[in-house]
């Protein structure tokens, strides 16, 4: 029934995407060369648009159902399809302006801008109300996809856990199967049935939309035997991995003549192009912020130097891409002291030994703009994890898991545990996660965006001492 659904569903959204993409193209043209009076319409007649209209409506659907919006999406936020969507039409529109200059048609810009910009807000009106729509009757219990449970595991567990937590998605958990639980056994509204071995009966005697098979990872020998029962039977399967806490969400599978490979980890910035791309932005916003903050930084150097004693500019060693250690240059924000002494102390609240101009620096991060020559220098990257002393870096990597990974790449002066919170006297096992999934899922987007959220929220730190 549910595949059934599907299809309809789908069929529904072609025929709404067609209507969209038509009534934006006609608004478009009325838009252009009537109401806003931009430009009389001359050659530009209806009839004449309308022939375009035929290469541009079947070339945009191809792409909408290559892109994507047509597969089921179920589980998938609103806020992914509405940005799909925007990147199949940005495809669109230049397929259709490249496929127009090759025939040696003539089209008004501004006709494109509207139609692109209407089709958008049609097509992007219609799946919010869809989405709000649907969840509402799956969360009545109409509308689901009936699932069985195949191996009692943590994988099993953190399964129940989202489909309860997201009854939005509409997917309803009859029970599970396995083979050391005892039936009647409940992980919270879910019930063990019975045996893996009653997997055949259940599938003959009930319909479901879907098996998830979660076996333990020391039960993997079963996992062939399991799956040919349920293609027999013609059910869509699912298999969930019993060891998400040895690899990552995404993992990055190479193809080696048909031999699928799991890298462990998945690094963007371990590729030589990205790396580049990188290199190029850090030195060239590095350069761009020495001179906008040029004035600043003169006047910070000129007030320390007249309130204490000591140099303007300290260095620390740290820890950096590859395990390798460099000098971090910052402001200095402290008394001089023994180097000994600084490099195993962490800073506590009310210091004695933060200067006053130091307790300004450091809340505002004011101290941390040297690091720019860091950035310079190859050191450093404008955005990364944040570096640590050697003896911290010794001390964390035996008592928090996955803490060296952050040296896979080049340390930052700002990141994203930082914008997210983590900064200053904060736990060290959340910035590693936030380090981890900025090192696994890093893009210029990314980047851009920290540096944003950096400007307008993470330059006061309230757990600076």
């Amino acid at each position: 029934m549910i595949k059934d659904n599907q299809k309809a569903f789908n069929r529904l959204h072609i025929l709404a995407d067609g209507f969209f993409i038509l009534l934006a193209y006609l608004l478009a043209y009325v838009l252009r060369f009537h109401w806003l009076g931009l430009e009389k319409a001359g050659n530009y007649t209806i009839e004449r648009y309308l022939k375009f209209l035929a290469f541009l409506l079947p070339m945009c659907l191809l792409i909408y159902w290559l892109g994507g919006l047509y597969a089921s999406k179920r589980s998938r936020e609103l806020q992914w399809e509405l940005w799909v969507l925007l990147k199949v039409n940005i495809i669109s529109g230049v397929g259709f302006v490249a496929l127009l200059f090759l025939l040696k048609f003539d089209i008004s810009r501004g006709f494109l801008a509207f139609f692109f910009g209407c089709s958008v807000a049609f097509e992007g009106t219609f799946r919010f109300l869809m989405h709000w729509i649907l969840a509402r009757i799956r969360k009545r219990g109409k509308n689901l996809k009936h699932v069985l449970i195949v191996g009692y595991s943590r994988a099993a567990e953190e399964y129940v856990d989202r489909i309860l937590a997201n009854p939005q998605w509409g997917y309803y958990i009859h029970g599970i199967l396995d083979d050391k639980m005892a039936v009647g056994t409940r992980y919270k509204k879910i019930m063990v049935l019975g045996t893996m071995e009653e997997l055949s009966d259940y599938l003959k005697q009930y319909e479901y939309d879907e098996i998830a098979i979660t076996l333990a990872i020391h039960e993997y020998g079963k996992l062939e035997d399991l799956v040919k029962k349920c293609e027999y039977s013609g059910v869509h399967t699912k298999f969930i991995p019993d060891y998400n806490h040895i690899i990552p969400t995404v993992p990055y599978i190479e193809d080696l003549e048909g031999l699928p490979v799991i890298n462990i980890r998945k690094v963007p910035l371990s590729n030589m192009v990205n790396r580049v791309i990188k290199r190029i932005i850090d030195f060239v916003g590095a350069l761009i912020c020495l001179l906008l903050f040029s004035i600043p930084m003169l006047l910070v150097a000129l007030a320390i130097r007249l309130t204490s004693k000591g140099p303007v500019i300290f260095s620390q060693v740290r820890v950096g891409l590859h395990n390798r250690e460099f000098k971090m240059y910052k402001f200095r924000s402290m008394i001089v002291q023994e180097t000994a002494k600084e490099a195993g102390e962490w800073t506590t609240k009310n210091d004695s030994r933060v200067t006053g101009i130091g307790r300004i620096i450091r809340k505002t991060s004011i101290d941390e703009l040297p690091q720019l020559f860091n950035v310079l220098r190859g050191d450093m990257s404008l955005v990364g994890p944040r570096p640590e002393r050697p003896k911290f870096v010794e001390k964390f990597k035996e008592e928090i898991p996955r803490y060296m990974i952050k040296h896979q790449v080049r340390p930052g002066i700002t990141g994203w545990a930082q914008v997210n919170g983590y900064r200053g006297d904060t736990s060290i096992r959340k910035r590693i996660e936030y380090d981890v999934h900025y090192i696994e899922n890093w893009s210029i987007g990314l980047d851009i965006k920290i540096l944003f959220l950096t400007v307008f929220k993470g330059f006061i730190n309230k757990n600076a001492y």
